[in-house]
């Protein structure tokens, strides 16, 4: 009988004692960890050409490593922000493992040492009050379908929820009854509660009572279903959210033609920080871990204000103003300092 190598016996312990069991990381963070090594055993096998029950750890180094990343980027097309992801679980890894064995210290931080790449920050994609409104106008309401939709689409909005903490929402986490909100898990297994609005409160009223969710027994039920009453999964929200995404840009031409369901989210902080809410209650709706996260759109804020002003600022500034660099004076001052 074939026993295990010590990178598939150190791998396991990694997940089940170390990131199950001492570090208590939601189900979310342990399944991205083990998709980035799902990548690297299929890249091991299919272009190193090391089969998965003959990798050892003496196998990994800086070098493979980097040939992974570089793999993910330009064969897989994986993003920069993904690339970097994958080498946070990689790096996650080898501190654990530099503490385990000594003995492999000088390897794991040969691999600890390479940095994350560099990429522009992206501009953040979001939509205007009007917009968000005329999307929540596409669902036909006279259909069961439809009303589950609007539904949907008014609690991604309404809460600036990520995709994935909708996904999760179970009937227990829905509170209608004054104050009415709504109690989402986000990343590492954090609760908060967010407010519900009057509109969307009613929505939620009348769509759980439509599907009889609000009888004893269906607290643990998936609030947002599919056909197999299984809870949705990002995908499906991303498809139901384009169908209507489609559907408005078709009829508006100014309508973007590809929203996302965090362009909601990112819709919802702008929306409230002009509204004059405070950053920190922003922060706390969103569930973000530092401020700093909720101050970038502090920075989109103030563009959108700029492009305001200009379109209604007055040219009172003359066009001709003198040449500085013709002025002996000036130029003599500044030589001098």
């Amino acid at each position: 009988m074939k026993e295990a190598t010590d990178f598939a016996s150190y791998l396991t312990r990694f997940f089940s004692e170390y990131m199950a069991g001492i570090r208590n990381l939601s189900h979310n963070t342990i399944t991205g960890y083990r998709d980035t090594f799902k990548l690297l055993l299929l890249f091991c096998n299919d272009v190193r050409k090391i089969k998965t029950g003959k990798l050892t750890i003496s196998m990994i180094d800086d070098n493979l490593i980097i040939y992974f990343l570089n793999w993910l980027q330009h064969e897989r097309k994986c993003s920069i922000p993904t690339r970097n992801q994958r080498l946070a679980a990689i790096h996650a890894f080898f501190r654990y493992l530099q503490a385990q064995e000594p003995e492999y210290l000088y390897s794991c931080q040969k691999i600890l040492i390479i940095p994350f790449k560099k990429c522009p920050k992206a501009v953040i994609q979001h939509l205007t009050p009007v917009q968000i409104s005329l999307l929540l106008k596409q669902p036909n309401v006279k259909t069961k379908s439809g009303r589950r939709d609007v539904t949907l689409l008014s609690v991604l909005y309404d809460t600036g929820a990520r995709v994935q903490e909708v996904c999760d929402l179970r009937v227990r986490d829905i509170r209608i009854e004054k104050p009415p909100h709504i109690t989402i898990t986000g990343k590492g297994s954090k609760s908060r509660y967010v407010p519900l609005l009057g509109n969307t409160t009613n929505l939620l009223h009348g769509y759980m009572n439509e599907n009889n969710l609000s009888g004893n027994g269906k607290q643990d039920m998936p609030l947002f279903y599919n056909q197999r009453r299984s809870s949705l999964t990002r995908g499906g929200i991303s498809y139901i959210l384009q169908k209507y995404v489609n559907k408005a840009s078709s009829e508006w031409p100014d309508f973007p033609g590809k929203v996302t369901p965090h362009m909601l989210r990112h819709s919802k902080a702008l929306h409230l920080l002009n509204a004059g809410i405070n950053v920190v209650l922003i922060r706390d709706i969103l569930g973000h871990e530092s401020i700093q996260t909720t101050n970038t759109y502090i920075k989109v804020d103030i563009e959108e204000k700029r492009k305001t002003l200009e379109s209604v600022y007055p040219n009172i500034i003359p066009e001709s103003l003198p040449d500085w660099s013709k002025d002996d004076n000036l130029l003599s001052f500044l030589e001098k300092l």
